[in-house]
């Protein structure tokens, strides 16, 4: 078993559909380490399996055991109507309650270092060197300004695995009248409060594509990452303004027609 590993987290059937591309595009980056698919109770086996096919070591996970009061004040009604989403659209299958899932990867003490990626995402570069980074690291939450810089995005972390940190942490994440309005991209800087600053490539946010198209540069971008809508969805309300990272991911879900990244033409400012 390798020393180091990616870790997924796929939680019902769409995002399950999202990892297929992530992982075909982790095996095309020419990686050594492990590629885990953590999954919980909501995914059919076969959704399961073209991810086993691409490499992906199956991981059956429980949902985290909060409280009756913390799963309520998370649920998707009342956690968006309390902190709305204003920038962009979550769709209707996204659970925030589910994301809270990903701290089972400090489980994963068989590794010394694990990089998370959301299944939302596409590793277009190989970035095998964020395995010497130390915990915890993330990239910015940049998609609309520069006064993002702030906030960090748990789309793409860099964490060592432990089971007294996983301990730590359930007793923060549950505490009496706990609330963290952007689930575990909140609850982790506040873990993590002097949290390392990936540079924004190592997980570019896609509204950057129109928000701030001078920041995106294909020579550097290592990670695109679908926040809010995602390229898989039909109904698509930004389709029209993403539709080259739309095609960019179409063609690592079906590994056809994958193109030479730095050949790609950057947004127009």
């Amino acid at each position: 078993m390798a020393r180091n590993a990616y870790v997924t987290l796929v939680t019902n059937a769409d995002f399950a559909e999202g990892a297929v591309a992530l992982l075909r595009s982790l095996a095309m980056s020419g990686t050594d380490a492990d590629i885990v698919v953590m999954h919980t109770g909501g995914v059919a086996p076969s959704a399961l399996r073209p991810l086993e096919e691409l490499g992906g070591r199956l991981l059956s996970v429980q949902l985290l055991p909060t409280s009756d009061a913390f799963n309520e004040r998370h649920a998707r009604a009342k956690l968006h109507g309390a902190a709305p989403f204003t920038k962009g659209r979550k769709p209707e299958f996204h659970t925030p309650l589910d994301n809270f899932a990903k701290l089972r990867l400090w489980q994963l003490t068989q590794y010394e270092r694990v990089v998370f990626l959301d299944a939302d995402t596409l590793v277009v570069k190989n970035i095998d060197r964020l395995f010497g980074y130390p915990e915890f690291c993330a990239a910015p939450n940049v998609y609309e300004s520069l006064a993002d810089f702030r906030r960090l995005n748990s789309g793409v972390f860099v964490a060592q695995p432990s089971e007294e940190t996983f301990s730590a942490m359930l007793a923060r994440l549950d505490a009496p009248d706990a609330f963290w309005p952007r689930t575990d991209q909140t609850f982790l800087q506040s873990y993590f409060p002097q949290w390392h600053g990936l540079p924004v490539f190592c997980n570019m946010l896609q509204y950057v594509w129109f928000a701030l198209p001078e920041l995106w540069d294909w020579n550097s971008v290592s990670v695109v990452h679908y926040q809010y809508e995602k390229p898989w969805e039909t109904d698509h309300p930004k389709a029209e303004l993403l539709q080259p990272l739309i095609d960019l991911w179409r063609a690592y879900r079906t590994g056809e027609g994958i193109p030479n990244i730095a050949s790609l033409p950057n947004p127009t400012p």
